[in-house]
């Protein structure tokens, strides 16, 4: 549900807030240093969880940030809440349904400054078949270096609704769990520049 990252991704086309590097640039994530993560209330607490397998491309035009273009994927499988019965459950057909729907993708289609270090990315959050539009807030942590040539972000959005994506466990399971509609989504994005 970060797949929002989905995500999640997206965040570093504002690498256009920096000046540190020329027009017309390519990074790509660090999925070792990056983190797409949600949060769901329920009765009975918080349920934290994150994707561990994901990837995601910037092209950059620094000098028309408005043309840059970022894609990002979610490998599904890797879902993770610390709970291995429930993880599996998340992946089978009555939840995520992985064997049919095993990507989160995001593809941005427009990007906006809205201050000296953050910006607004408007595109389309595919997620179990159902493709949406969703606003990316990044905010900018880190500028790229001249030696390291890298980056990171911290992104949000509007939680997610469940329900948009046909995300829903039986009318039992949901009535007894008592797991929240929202889905809240909590990303960092470390990118590095391609040589």
């Amino acid at each position: 549900m970060r797949s929002l990252i989905q995500f999640t991704a997206a965040v570093v086309v504002f690498f256009a807030l920096s000046s540190a590097a020329p027009a017309n640039e390519t990074y790509k994530f660090d999925q070792s240093r990056s983190v797409i993560g949600f949060t769901v209330h329920q009765f009975l607490g918080i349920a934290h969880g994150k994707f561990t397998k994901f990837d995601g491309k910037i092209d950059l035009d620094r000098e028309h940030p408005e043309k840059s273009s970022v894609t990002a994927k979610i490998d599904v499988r890797s879902i993770d809440t610390g709970i291995v019965k429930r993880d599996n459950h998340l992946r089978s057909a009555e939840f995520f349904n992985v064997e049919k729907f095993p990507e989160i993708i995001f593809k941005s289609r427009s990007v906006k400054r809205t201050g000296a270090q953050s910006g607004d990315i408007l595109g389309d959050l595919t997620m179990h078949g159902v493709t949406k539009p969703i606003t990316l807030h990044v905010k900018l942590l880190s500028s790229p270096s001249t030696e390291a040539k890298q980056t990171r972000w911290v992104v949000t959005t509007e939680p997610l609704k469940r329900r948009e994506f046909n995300l829903m466990f039986s009318q039992g399971a949901e009535a007894v769990s008592g797991i929240s509609q929202d889905v809240t989504v909590n990303i960092e994005i470390e990118a590095t520049r391609v040589q």
